[in-house]
């Protein structure tokens, strides 16, 4: 006669007879063990109590072979490991707990044992083994649903984080309830330095676009990037010297085109941050891998907004050197050098190692052939926002 399950059955009803001073004991080992526990937060000690109760009952019928239900024991299991997750108790925690929880059984257990005949007696190996088979199964369930329902917390967590920054970015920050809810979500203050970063995804695999933010966190910098509309936007928070530090990083990624928006205090600012990066992205050429700052292309971005305009600004300031054939890229790459050094020709021959005579030609050329003299204010003015419109392409 196989004698081993009647006894696990008795020890079983033993237990479950005194299970609240087990309760009591396996609670008190947990929280002494475990200083999350201890705390009563996030898994307030009654809390504790009822779970240790409803598992106990459960392992125990279930070894001593008296379930009702078989599916109720893997259920419990899981409904444990969502509570859990939910509440942001660790996983290993939890797992810890198990294992103290199989350990007070097994001494209550071998405690009885000494009692038995010697015969029974020893069977205490098998009875171990049924003790811990029981726990590791009830372990491993919970584990499971932890894990799974963990990952929809994250999905679920991810997916908000993202509408919110969208929120930002749409301009619905005047809402003081969204602008809290939205820094609530990223983990960041209402009030900072912050800039807006906008990345066009040239030649990107859309579905796999640019994510700068481990190499500024590397840095120092906190970001957040979401694709938006052939672009990447991100949200980044500045340093002192953030800014400087941020182009590096873009441009030591060559992750495309970027555009940086002027730093701003409130993130109910990101709005029109975006646009502004969007306004400085686009005085770039596509593919170029340049980075820009819109303070440092405030002619372009001017320019970029009224195409028409700039055309015509072009036309009107370098029609007759834009139609200059072969002279054309000379007295162009002159008259920027000119610009550039002050309008200063000994400046300008220096920097283009040539003789200060070859530049004051190449001027009066340009003046002849565009009809506007070299010391007007207006022509120098003119031909300065005509190159800057040349750079964008009109």
């Amino acid at each position: 006669m196989d004698e081993e399950p009647a006894l696990r059955r008795e020890l079983a009803v033993t237990l479950l007879a005194d299970i609240d001073g087990l309760i009591e004991q396996l609670a008190a080992d947990i929280c002494a063990h475990n200083a999350r526990y201890a705390s009563g937060s996030p898994v307030s000690h009654e809390d504790l109590r009822l779970t240790l109760r409803g598992n106990m009952e459960l392992a125990l019928s279930e070894f001593g072979g008296m379930r009702a239900d078989q599916d109720r024991f893997e259920a419990v299991a899981a409904d444990n490991g969502r509570l859990r997750a939910e509440q942001g108790m660790p996983l290993a925690t939890v797992l810890q707990a198990y294992r103290r929880g199989g350990r007070v059984l097994w001494q209550a257990m071998a405690d009885w044992m000494r009692e038995r005949s010697p015969a029974q007696q020893r069977l205490v190996g098998d009875m171990a083994g049924a003790v811990w088979e029981t726990i590791d199964r009830f372990s491993s369930a919970m584990a499971d649903a932890y894990r799974l329902r963990t990952l929809e917390l994250q999905h679920r967590e991810a997916s908000r984080r993202g509408a919110l920054f969208e929120a930002l970015l749409d301009g619905r920050a005047g809402d003081p309830a969204v602008a809290t809810a939205a820094a609530t979500a990223l983990g960041v203050p209402l009030q900072a330095r912050y800039t807006v970063v906008v990345i066009a995804q040239d030649t990107h695999d859309p579905s796999s676009p640019p994510d700068p933010s481990p190499s500024l966190e590397a840095r120092g910098l906190w970001s957040y990037w979401r694709p938006r509309e052939g672009t990447v936007a991100g949200l980044v928070r500045l340093r002192p010297d953030g800014l400087e530090t941020l182009e590096e990083v873009l441009l030591a990624q060559r992750v495309c085109r970027s555009g940086i928006s002027p730093s701003f205090e409130n993130l109910a600012d990101a709005a029109q941050g975006v646009r502004l990066a969007r306004r400085a992205l686009d005085t770039l050429r596509p593919g170029s891998g340049q980075v820009a700052r819109l303070e440092d292309r405030l002619m372009h971005a001017a320019l970029g907004a009224e195409p028409e305009i700039a055309d015509r600004l072009t036309v009107h300031y370098l029609g007759g050197v834009l139609h200059a054939g072969a002279e054309r890229e000379v007295l162009l790459d002159t008259l920027r050098v000119w610009l550039d050094s002050g309008c200063s020709a000994p400046a300008a021959a220096a920097a283009l190692f040539c003789h200060r005579n070859t530049i004051l030609n190449r001027i009066g050329r340009i003046a002849e052939l565009s009809g506007w003299p070299a010391d007007s204010g207006e022509a120098r003015l003119g031909w300065a926002l005509a190159l800057r419109a040349l750079e964008l392409g009109h």
